[in-house]
């Protein structure tokens, strides 16, 4: 699997990614800066990582949502290449209209990190399918603006297409509605999730509920 992780200023997790797409796939990616405009020929991966784009200055995602190397992103998406966006990620990729809805401030109105008891909703996709009969499974989440939030409409079409991939079990941490912690797109192509699969999926370190996302994403490709 050919993938590559984007850059922004403020990203913290881009190298945790880069390690765990390394440790799965045997290949490391390629890290792509934010000011370039066309993305390596042949790609089957493209990861926008966690971390505070940009200081979270307007909005959390907001500016890097306009970084010249987004278009590039569209156009992936477009030919059915896929996308992962995690935290950050996931509230850049809504702020480029890639996903629909909001991640908005955490309803403590406090920065969440701990380990986090996940179901996973849709086994079916080519984010998740390595979960197979998997039902459960733990991924840590560490944000301060992760509340899932969009109108009705977008929530029952969400629902009824099968596109909450992961959702929190029990009382969602964040406030998130109807505990949505993943999506996916529409035409499957564009996965967002709030918490971070790259922090589990280390053998040595028996943190291994992350894994299924890139062992379903090398399966896929």
């Amino acid at each position: 699997m050919k993938a590559a992780v984007l850059v922004f200023p403020g990203s913290n997790c881009d190298r945790d990614i880069a390690v765990a797409l390394e440790r799965v796939t045997g290949r490391a990616p390629a890290m792509i800066w934010h000011k370039e405009t066309a993305l390596p020929a042949g790609l089957d991966l493209v990861v926008l990582p966690g971390g505070f784009s940009f200081g979270d200055y307007l909005r959390c995602g907001a500016m890097a949502a306009r970084s010249p190397i987004i278009p590039a992103v569209r156009d992936h998406a477009a030919r059915g290449g896929r996308v992962l966006g995690v935290c950050n990620g996931f509230q850049i990729l809504c702020e480029t209209g890639l996903l629909p809805g909001a991640l908005l401030r955490n309803a403590g109105l406090k920065f969440i990190c701990q380990e986090t008891p996940l179901v996973v909703s849709n086994a079916n996709t080519p984010f998740t399918a390595a979960y197979g009969g998997e039902r459960e499974t733990v991924i840590p989440i560490a944000h301060a603006d992760g509340r899932y939030t969009a109108d009705e409409n977008t929530l029952n079409r969400l629902e009824g297409e099968g596109r909450i991939v992961f959702r929190y079990q029990g009382e969602a941490p964040n406030g998130s509605m109807r505990g949505i912690a993943g999506i996916i797109s529409d035409d499957g192509a564009v996965m967002g999730m709030m918490p971070h699969p790259e922090r589990a999926c280390d053998p040595s370190l028996r943190r291994m509920g992350g894994w299924g996302v890139f062992q379903s994403l090398l399966d896929a490709a």
